[in-house]
């Protein structure tokens, strides 16, 4: 079957720019929020896990999210960015399978975060980058 809109193709490296951004304004929100509102919701979830220190754990949690969010809306190593992104939201998704009352968003929004953080792993950061595909 043919493309209805053909003449749109031409914006392909539109979409993960879109994706990128997007992306790194949630992750960089998320990790505020597990520095301050969320913080003694994500102990409680890693001492449920028995992962500690959780204090520790929680603040390179939270890092990782901020700094990993700047380089998603920069478009500096987004690839390696999504890669990480990826690793989270699928501990995030086990977490949220696990013990559904630990985390505040629901499975759904961990499930799009990780679609959208594999989708930058295979496809790049887009147009305004300061990655170029090689």
């Amino acid at each position: 079957m043919l493309n209805p809109f053909p003449e749109l193709l031409s914006f392909g490296l539109l979409a993960p720019f879109i994706l990128r951004i997007v992306g790194g304004f949630v992750f960089l929100n998320l990790g505020f929020l597990k520095l301050k509102g969320e913080k003694d919701r994500w102990e409680a979830s890693f001492e449920a896990l028995g992962l500690r220190p959780k204090v520790s754990l929680l603040k390179i949690f939270a890092l990782t999210e901020i700094i990993g969010g700047l380089a998603l809306i920069v478009g500096f190593y987004t690839q390696i960015a999504a890669l990480v992104f990826v690793v989270i939201t699928f501990v995030e998704l086990y977490i949220e399978q696990k013990e559904s009352s630990l985390l505040k968003r629901d499975i759904a929004f961990y499930l799009l975060m990780f679609s959208i953080a594999l989708s930058l792993l295979f496809s790049g950061a887009g147009f305004f980058a300061f990655d170029l595909p090689l």
